[in-house]
């Protein structure tokens, strides 16, 4: 048996940090954030020592989990504000809002951040928070104001909306949330501005 090489070595790590990451922010949603390491140990079956070699405490690990969740989160608003332009319609609108849906339902770490978002990011340091509410602000929540024009009570209408409905999907281990309906639904709360 030959040894493995760097390269396997690196996806091997890559993987776990992935597999850690994505039962981390599940873990997030079952206990309400009070997991600890040999909790996420346990559900991704990996050693303690293992996991814990990559985050030596959980508040590395939830770092982490949101840090990749805004990259997921910015990308996806990048490629809509490309292909919307200066300004969104309605139509637009109701698109980004399927996509964000679409992408929290196959990514807890991105839902995570809205989640989070919704509650000022409780539970994290002081630092922490303050980061996290800076980075939302400005990566997320001011460039999609900018493109809808929409008053910051019905941005958060409509955002409270998605983070509600899909919440449900988390709690309840539901099946797939409706995201047509759920977009519909988010939509209502800043129809009156279009």
């Amino acid at each position: 048996m030959c040894p493995r090489t760097k390269e396997q070595n690196e996806n091997i790590r890559m993987q776990r940090r992935e597999q850690i990451l994505d039962v981390a922010a599940r873990s997030y949603f079952r206990t309400g954030g009070s997991f600890d390491i040999r909790d996420v140990a346990r559900e991704a079956e990996l050693g303690y020592g293992t996991v814990y070699h990559y985050y030596p405490n959980r508040h590395l690990l939830i770092e982490d989990v949101l840090d990749s969740g805004f990259e997921r989160c910015e990308h996806v608003l990048t490629e809509w504000i490309h292909t919307t332009g200066d300004y969104a319609d309605q139509a637009q609108l109701l698109s980004y809002c399927k996509s964000l849906l679409q992408l929290w339902q196959s990514d807890a770490r991105a839902y995570l951040v809205y989640k989070m978002a919704s509650e000022y990011y409780a539970g994290l340091t002081e630092q922490e928070c303050y980061s996290a509410r800076q980075r939302f602000m400005e990566q997320l929540y001011i460039p999609l104001q900018s493109i809808t024009q929409c008053s910051d009570d019905s941005l958060r209408y409509m955002l409270a909306v998605l983070v509600g409905c899909c919440g449900l999907h988390y709690y309840t281990d539901n099946s797939s949330p409706d995201t047509d309906r759920i977009a519909q639904l988010a939509m209502q709360a800043i129809i009156k501005e279009f």
